[in-house]
């Protein structure tokens, strides 16, 4: 009896003991999606990293505001034992490069098609720096929020050739509908302080992104002093949809690198 009720007591203990990443020889790689997308973009880098032996979280992004999704990730970060990558789609860049600092455990952090503001820029003032975004015009009226504010959607019918142009249509579909709205005062808000600076970093992404100016992108790389760079020829905003392999390769060129 007593090593059936001990037996009992250990089931329940892993039932309620929180999930992190066991302890491994190779880093956990923490996956943060951006606005107008959710943790499911990630379902084919998520494949090659775990098949390759990585530890993975996909971690839940509110979409709230920099500072308070950079408390959400940091949170998952801190209970993860071990060296961690950190990995930014879009406005997740933002996210992360403020998670990021100050976290002893994160080795490297990894840009995809995502931003790398400096103190006191915002995604807006990015975005806006170089010509070529046209997601503007293809954005639904914004939604009210009981509390206050508004919440940003892509329209549907727009979503594919503002998004996801290499997706094929049917999944491109699917995204449109599950998409996440963004606080617009989150694109709007300034990074305080951009881990980039001193947290090595990787950047790839498409040169037909129709989010994020390639010019833009090009820039925060080279004043970050990316370690590597890629260029996705025909890659739309969401290359970790269409390219998982290129995403995956860099992520795991940055978990490996000295």
């Amino acid at each position: 009896m007593k090593i059936r009720i001990a037996g009992a007591l250990m089931a329940a203990s892993a039932i309620l003991t929180p999930t992190v990443a066991a302890p491994t020889t190779k880093p956990t790689i923490v996956l943060v999606h951006g606005a107008f997308a959710d943790s499911s973009s990630w379902n084919g880098v998520i494949g090659i990293l775990e098949k390759d032996g990585y530890p993975v979280i996909a971690a839940p992004n509110p979409l709230r505001g920099v500072r308070a999704d950079a408390d959400a990730v940091a949170d998952v970060v801190r209970n993860v034992r071990g060296p961690v990558v950190l990995v930014g789609h879009s406005y997740g860049g933002s996210v992360i490069s403020e998670a990021g600092e100050g976290a002893a455990n994160v080795k490297a952090l990894v840009f995809v098609a995502a931003f790398a503001p400096d103190t006191g820029e915002s995604a807006k003032d990015l975005t806006g720096k170089f010509p070529g975004s046209t997601l503007g015009p293809a954005l639904a009226p914004p939604v009210k929020l009981s509390g206050g504010g508004t919440d940003l959607y892509i329209l549907q019918a727009r979503f594919r050739d503002q998004f996801a142009a290499d997706v094929p249509a049917a999944a491109a579909r699917l995204m449109a509908v599950g998409q996440r709205p963004i606080a617009d005062a989150a694109l709007g808000e300034a990074s305080t302080a951009p881990a980039w600076k001193h947290v090595p970093s990787w950047f790839i992404y498409g040169d037909a992104d129709k989010n994020i100016p390639p010019a833009a992108n090009a820039f925060m790389a080279k004043r970050a002093q990316s370690r590597q760079t890629v260029v996705v020829k025909g890659a739309s905003h969401v290359l970790m949809v269409s390219n998982a392999p290129a995403v995956a390769r860099m992520i795991e060129r940055a978990a490996t690198a000295p």
